[in-house]
């Protein structure tokens, strides 16, 4: 799934939602043009939250002193998006 596909599906959606008006038998092509514009922008949207969920790095690390105790140090790093391409 990708950018791709979910403009693919909301374009063909709008497309039979908007422009078509031919009926089939039992086949609402405006309601099934509607869902699939639905469905577009809802992987439009969960590929841009899964693309940017990979940005973010988190490191953990665990120091046991001489004595016994035991330190947590954390630390998040979030990378730049990459270049376009051309």
């Amino acid at each position: 799934m990708g950018y791709g596909l979910g403009v693919f599906l909301l374009a063909l959606g709008l497309i039979l939602a908007l422009a078509v008006q031919d009926m089939l038998d039992a086949v609402d092509l405006t309601m099934v043009g509607w869902i699939l514009a639905i469905a577009g922008v809802l992987v439009i949207v969960l590929t841009a939250i899964q693309t940017n969920r990979g940005r973010t790095h988190r490191t953990v690390a665990t120091t046991t002193h001489q004595d016994g105790s035991q330190s947590v140090a954390e630390r998040r790093t979030e990378q730049d998006p990459p270049p376009p391409a051309v």
